[in-house]
């Protein structure tokens, strides 16, 4: 059986979607299952092992932020929970603000 997710590197704290999920569906990470109260995309990223704050998220085996929250294992990783560690703003909105051309 095809698993959910990937974890991309074996240093990662995170597994990728391997399928997008609707909400309350069933989704395996390693040995355990888990549900989601909303559904999330192709490639959205679901903590594999409990993070702390201010605990760096690994993909690819790179940081590519931190946490704000404790986030635990099977929940769903986005901006409500972690910030980029790279941009002074973590939100969509302020992102493309930050990016705008004058």
């Amino acid at each position: 059986m095809a698993s959910d997710c990937i974890q991309l590197s074996p240093t990662d704290n995170i597994a990728v979607l391997t399928r997008s999920v609707g909400a309350e569906d069933a989704v395996r990470i390693g040995d355990a299952t888990f549900s989601f109260p909303q559904a999330l995309g192709l490639g959205h990223k679901i903590a594999c092992r409990a993070i702390q704050p201010g605990e760096k998220i690994l993909k690819y085996g790179a940081p590519i932020g931190s946490a704000t929250q404790a986030i635990q294992v099977g929940e769903h990783v986005h901006l409500h929970n972690m910030k980029s560690d790279y941009l002074p703003t973590y939100t969509l909105e302020a992102g493309r603000e930050f990016h705008a051309t004058p």
